[in-house]
């Protein structure tokens, strides 16, 4: 199966996000999390500055230089109710981490060349 360049500029973001990450002392936990309800891309541990660790589902966003929006501003209401859908799948399917506070963060990535725009808790599931 051959990928398209769309498909292949997507998964460089996501490696891209994720070393840029781990960098900053995120786990990985999962990629590409998949369930009828959407894809999550990545989903991370979060030490944090506080004593229980976070857990991240994390949606990296990819638009080239020129685009009309920029990356971040893609993941609009219907996004992210397939992520918070898909957020509470995983939680179901992985017990060990349903006592976690979890966050929803968005990279954006406009440029492989460059650091991402990290938004961190870019939006809240509400119940």
């Amino acid at each position: 199966m051959t990928l398209s360049e769309r498909q292949i500029s997507g998964h460089q973001a996501e490696a891209l996000a994720e070393h840029f990450l781990r960098r900053r002392g995120l786990r990985m936990v999962s990629r590409n999390y998949r369930c009828r309800a959407g894809e999550i891309d990545l989903v991370m541990l979060d030490p944090g500055e506080a004593s229980a660790e976070q857990l991240v589902f994390v949606e990296v966003r990819f638009r080239p230089p020129g685009a009309m929006v920029s990356a971040v501003e893609t993941v609009d209401q219907r996004k992210q109710h397939k992520l918070i859908q898909a957020a509470r799948h995983f939680l179901m399917n992985h017990q060990g981490f349903q006592e976690h506070p979890c966050r929803f963060d968005v990279i954006g990535v406009e440029s492989l060349d460059e650091s991402p725009q990290w938004i961190v808790n870019a939006f809240e599931a509400n119940s």
